[in-house]
């Protein structure tokens, strides 16, 4: 051993310092992060771990190489879904060093879905072209009814939305009758539904406000509401609409065309509807004020019949004007009594009438006779693309068999090969004693030239 460290030590410089691990470590690390500025790594999640301490560690990879990486509590915290293995992300990050183990990693700020670039491109796209259409002028927008009579909902009937609504509304005013016109809120089948249950509210005629919306999520999940479809349904839609949809910082489309923005569903309940308390207090203040003023009428009263009571003659002859008057106003009264019957009975007449032209029956009868008739159109207009379908394709095929060298073989002519196998289209391609190919429609001929005869 001793021998080996004698061989050795003439190799190293006498007065060449030596560093640390931990020193060449820190120094590796410093250079790292002045070399590199904030970067985007995009790439696959594996190895995902989350301790105690609320910080993220994965390893982000593609198809030849992976790199270890670390977003701490005070970056994560802002985002809304926790990825999970295999996800595809974009990550914001900086170039570092871990010095404890040599080895480099990127330091997170921020992570998003890879696919979420794409969306909010086809945000911006859209928006920009509904707004350049005029969908966002405030002259379109309509007023909210002061006091809503019939509140429709448009939104899942299974999810916290539709719950946060009616207990805003049970809390704040529960006399509101409310209309739920469930759909799906995300999912590719989510923006037709969601433009048939607007469609639907309007044909009711029973709402004179919506709510259009649904609890937070990520972009995909709010992205039925960033649909062109669902944008113009809003647009053309006669009843004055409030889009609440996700949370105060999630913007959609349906925001920008509805008449109004809520930040949540909870926030549009709280705007449609009326404070109970504050209309009792309205009421209790309003009673006061007619206890004041009948009491105020009662004391005039009292003082004029004080006054009246002075001034009183003989109280026989005011008796004998008051009995007449009193029986005049009797044969009056009946007889106000007897006209205003009438009156009511013709009313409740009209009443009951109206209500048999508005019964339930009637109604879906209508709507099932519309329904029976827009099935058969539908079922007549896929036969009749069928068939338009049907005639193209032969057609085509027609057109194909024309121009196929197959249907020119049928009719007896024959295609010959040379001897490289190219198509002979002049007798000045191959000499004499050639071997040649001959296709027929039915096999091949092998023949050899003998004679070319080129006029």
């Amino acid at each position: 051993m001793s021998l080996m460290l004698n061989e050795f030590t003439p190799q190293i410089p006498v007065k060449q310092p030596t560093i640390s691990v931990s020193e060449l470590n820190r120094q590796a690390r410093t250079l790292l992060e002045r070399s590199f500025l904030t970067i985007l790594v995009e790439g696959e999640i594996s190895n995902f771990v989350r301790p105690s301490s609320g910080h993220w560690y994965f390893t982000l990879k593609d198809s030849k190489a992976q790199v270890r990486c670390a977003m701490f509590k005070n970056r994560n915290f802002q985002i809304r879904n926790q990825p999970q293995n295999g996800d595809r992300v974009i990550v914001k990050a900086k170039v570092s060093l871990y010095e404890g183990r040599g080895e480099y990693q990127l330091i997170c700020e921020h992570l998003e879905s890879a696919g979420s670039g794409a969306l909010q491109v086809a945000f911006e796209e859209l928006k920009l072209k509904l707004q350049k259409e005029g969908l966002f002028e405030t002259g379109h927008k309509k007023p909210l009814p002061k006091q809503p009579r019939h509140l429709g909902i448009v939104t899942s009937a299974t999810g916290a939305a539709v719950h946060d609504i009616l207990t805003v509304l049970k809390r704040r005013f529960p006399g509101l009758p409310v209309t739920i016109y469930p759909t799906a809120v995300q999912g590719e089948d989510a923006p037709e539904q969601i433009c048939r249950s607007i469609i639907l509210a309007e044909a009711h005629q029973e709402c004179d406000v919506l709510i259009v919306g649904r609890g937070g999520g990520s972009l995909e999940d709010l992205w039925a509401f960033n649909d062109e479809r669902v944008a113009r349904t809003l647009f053309d839609c006669e009843i004055p609409v409030i889009s609440a949809v996700g949370h105060e910082v999630d913007v959609v489309i349906s925001d920008f065309i509805a008449d109004v923005r809520a930040p949540t569903p909870s926030a549009a309940a709280e705007l449609i509807s009326p404070d109970q308390h504050q209309l009792k207090l309205r009421v209790k203040q309003l009673e006061e004020r007619l206890l004041r003023c009948i009491k105020l009428r009662i004391d005039r009263s009292e003082a004029l019949v004080s006054h009246l009571k002075s001034r009183l003659r003989h109280p026989g002859q005011k008796l004998r004007e008051q009995a007449q008057q009193l029986d005049n106003l009797e044969l009056r009264l009946h007889k106000s009594i007897n006209h205003n019957l009438f009156l009511k009975s013709q009313k409740y007449t009209d009443l009951s009438n109206r209500l048999k032209a508005q019964s339930p029956a009637q109604l879906l009868q209508r709507q099932k006779e519309r329904s029976n008739n827009l099935h058969a159109r539908l079922t007549q207009a896929t036969l009749t693309l069928l068939k338009q379908n049907k005639l193209k394709l032969e057609a085509l095929m027609h057109q194909l068999n024309t121009v196929s060298p197959l249907a020119t073989l049928e009719r007896g002519y024959a295609i010959v090969k040379g001897p490289e196998g190219n198509v002979l289209l002049d007798a000045s391609e191959v000499a004499e004693g050639d071997q040649v190919e001959t296709q027929l429609r039915q096999g091949r001929i092998q023949s050899r030239i003998e004679k070319i005869i080129t006029d």
